[in-house]
């Protein structure tokens, strides 16, 4: 049976691709145990023969659905004897396009994926966040939680969503001595940005294209800092002040490049 022996520990979800196969790489070299989650068997298993079956414990997860997390969560507290160390709520799904030419079946998917998954994820797991001293519940949020992007609307709907959530649960949890924070990632190179929209990105810039190895360092860092909200690439803060200060200016800015 798969063990983590003591060491500390990740919950990741999305864990097969992109940001959170780039994080489960990056704690397993700093010997932490890893927990990956998705709804990607195939990809699940390719990483846990990558970091070998005693590192990781790899399941199938639709975070959509409680029940499945609630056994996630317990297979990993079996592993890790009640131990997690970081909730990493990194699973999510975009649709692009018009937001009234697409059907509203598949949108509500996408605010079951980003923002229940999250509260399935945090609720199901605060029982072993409370019980690991300096723990941190981590959430992907998303640079279009700084403004509302056209063409990604209930994406962009559900990562602010998010990143309120994250900021009215950092204080709560402080009864519980458990942290809170979240990523906002610009354009990162994942199997979720179209090529077109890989090819032509700016060189430079807050939305130049980033690797995904840079949000996995980013979580890393988090675990060491009381810092809420982690821009990457740094300049998005920028754009977060920009959207407070001068909404209707960048609301503008953003539908002069608006193209489907």
């Amino acid at each position: 049976m798969t063990h983590a022996a003591g060491r500390q520990s990740i919950f990741i979800t999305g864990a097969a691709s992109g940001m959170g196969r780039e994080t489960a790489r990056l704690f397993n070299q700093k010997g932490w145990f890893v927990g990956a989650f998705d709804v990607d068997q195939a990809g699940l298993q390719a990483l846990q023969a990558e970091l070998g079956a005693e590192n990781c414990l790899a399941l199938a997860l639709d975070v959509s659905s409680k029940s499945q997390y609630e056994t996630a969560v317990s297979a990993f507290a079996d592993a890790t004897e009640g131990r997690m160390d970081i909730l990493f709520n990194n699973a999510g799904i975009a649709m692009r396009g018009f937001f009234d030419e697409m059907p509203l079946e598949d949108q509500l998917r996408v605010v079951q994926v980003n923002l229940v998954g999250v509260m399935n994820g945090i609720y199901t797991a605060l029982p072993l966040l409370k019980a690991t001293p300096n723990a941190l519940c981590f959430t992907t949020s998303s640079s279009s939680a700084t403004m509302g992007m056209p063409l990604i609307a209930v994406y962009a709907a559900t990562k602010h969503a998010v990143k309120g959530l994250t900021e009215a649960l950092s204080n709560e949890f402080r009864r519980f001595d458990v942290r809170c924070a979240d990523v906002l990632p610009g354009l990162i190179r994942t199997g979720m940005p179209s090529d077109d929209l890989l090819a032509n990105a700016p060189a430079g810039g807050p939305f130049r294209v980033i690797e995904a190895i840079e949000v996995a360092e980013t979580v890393w860092q988090a675990y060491s800092s009381d810092t809420l909200h982690w821009f990457v690439p740094a300049e998005l803060a920028d754009l977060d002040k920009a959207a407070g200060n001068t909404p209707e200016i960048l609301r503008d800015k953003l539908g002069k490049h608006m193209t489907v």
